[in-house]
């Protein structure tokens, strides 16, 4: 299969799926850029994650699973910040045209559900699969949710338990995650002004909360999913929840501890120091 029919494919899914213009975008797949019209009153949100075979999938992994984790990822970065998602840039190589239709498949489908456009990216013929994917989000100016804003006193808050992503994944029957768009999106008018998404695991996602506002953390409770451990809720990494810190009780979140006056980035759990022993890509993972 050539190039131009795989791009072709590609366009006849966003239209008919109404992901090929909208939310700011003039003009998408088809020219040398996107074309883009930001509203005013808003900040613009960037991010951008990579997924590579032998690293964050195997063969055995279904590209539709590739192709929704890859977005997925990226979505969730923009409900850490508040924001709302507008379009997305997918950068993909892989040689087996039957791959490349079931990752655009997992993709598209996650993407309609959140009505974020497609806008352009990149395809590479290579052996070994592997995707990076960038999302476009927005928020009102000046209320993103940064890592940096807790503040000593403030109650610490996930989403919702922890660790079935990493008992899924030991069970060897990985878990699709779910960003918390709408739910993020609630959080600045109820005072949060400090959030990030637990991709790595709470002990070294909390570490990295507490080392940018300058804070320490002490951890009261932690909830975990039905049939997860201490080990995969306080470090398995993959839940995709929010952390967040806040004054007052948030609805449909749960308080986890407090944040402190202290060395910059210490947690505590139980009184006792918590290690960083989630997922930090240039050291092994734990286990």
């Amino acid at each position: 299969m050539e190039e131009a029919e795989l791009i072709a494919r590609i366009e006849h899914s966003l239209a008919r799926r109404g992901l090929a213009t909208g939310n700011g975008i003039l003009t998408g797949i088809g020219d040398d850029c996107a074309i883009f019209r930001p509203r005013s009153g808003e900040d613009l949100l960037f991010t951008t994650d990579q997924m590579h075979h032998g690293r964050h999938f195997t063969a055995a992994t279904p590209p539709r699973h590739v192709g929704h984790t890859a977005l997925a990822r990226s979505l969730s970065d923009i409900a850490a910040m508040g924001g709302r998602p507008l379009f997305s840039i997918v950068a993909l190589a892989s040689n087996d045209p039957a791959w490349i239709d079931g990752f655009y498949a997992g993709l598209l489908a996650l993407a309609s559900k959140h009505h974020v456009i497609l806008a352009g990216g990149d395809l590479a013929s290579t052996p070994v699969p592997s995707c990076d994917v960038m999302v476009c989000g927005a928020v009102a100016r000046g209320q993103a949710l940064l890592r940096s804003k807790a503040r000593p006193g403030d109650t610490l808050y996930v989403s919702g338990p922890l660790g079935a992503a990493a008992l899924a994944l030991e069970k060897g029957s990985p878990r699709l995650p779910v960003p918390q768009l709408a739910f993020s999106q609630t959080l600045y008018a109820q005072g949060v002004r400090c959030a990030m998404d637990l991709s790595d695991g709470l002990s070294i996602d909390l570490r990295r909360l507490c080392l940018a506002s300058g804070v320490c953390a002490h951890l009261d409770q932690v909830p975990r999913a039905r049939g997860a451990s201490l080990h995969h809720a306080l470090h398995g990494g993959e839940d995709y929840a929010l952390l967040f810190t806040a004054r007052r009780p948030i609805p449909h979140a749960i308080p986890i501890g407090r944040i402190a006056q202290g060395q910059p980035g210490a947690v505590f759990y139980a009184g006792e120091p918590l290690p960083p022993l989630g997922w930090d890509h240039y050291h092994e993972p734990c286990t």
